[in-house]
């Protein structure tokens, strides 16, 4: 299963009903949303592997213990974790949650009072695609992940790049552009969300970055 099935089947679907009933957001920006925050997530676990061996060994043994990908398979669970999924967002952007969830709120237009609860239903379903990824793949140890995380976004990105008509693989292919080159701040997380969602000290890129492919999808105002 690459990202883009993901994010434009039956669990990305799940959760964009999910979150329209109980918040009123549209299915679109949902999966929109999903389209930016499962690579950021990736990403983000990528670098933090790469960097640290205890991060690496921590994130095996959540993805052993709690996040086998049934809820792929069983997208029901989504409600019922929700709480975890905050948690598991606490842990991935530590104190630059608060930011992602503002850059998120203005590209997407969906209020921040929601975006925090819809991030934490988006969440377990991320993890627990990761989670398959590592058991098809046969990794066993934190030592593989980095590897493991950096193939997903590269495969993510070359879909992208071959099935550019798809506005959704024109946000992931936005998303992961960015995300791979590597120079700036020396934050991963800070770099793609500067370049890709816009603001920040340098050129303000959302007219024709992400926040324009958002408008074209989701038709612009919040």
């Amino acid at each position: 299963m690459s990202l883009i099935d993901l994010i434009t089947g039956n669990a990305g679907n799940q959760v964009a009903s999910e979150a329209e009933s109980k918040f009123g957001i549209s299915k679109n920006q949902v999966i929109a949303l999903l389209a930016v925050a499962a690579p950021l997530v990736i990403s983000h676990l990528r670098n933090k592997s790469k960097e640290n061996e205890q991060e690496a060994e921590s994130l095996n043994n959540a993805l052993n213990k709690d996040h086998d990908g049934s809820i792929l398979d069983d997208p029901s669970q989504i409600a019922s974790r929700q709480q975890e999924g905050d948690s598991i967002l606490d842990h991935v952007f530590g104190g630059e949650k608060a930011n992602v969830e503002n850059r998120l709120s203005q590209n997407t237009g969906i209020s921040m009072d929601k975006i925090g609860p819809i991030l934490g239903m988006l969440a377990p379903i991320i993890m627990g695609y990761i989670g398959k990824q590592k058991q098809s793949s046969g990794v066993n140890t934190g030592g593989g992940l980095g590897d493991l995380l950096g193939g997903i976004l590269g495969g993510a990105q070359s879909q992208a790049q071959a099935e550019p008509s798809n506005p959704l693989n024109d946000i992931l292919g936005s998303v992961l552009g960015s995300g791979s080159q590597g120079q700036s701040s020396g934050n991963p997380l800070n770099d793609i969300l500067g370049s890709v969602l816009g603001g920040g000290g340098q050129q303000k890129q959302s007219q024709g970055g992400l926040g324009g492919l958002l408008g074209s999808i989701l038709g612009g105002g919040r």
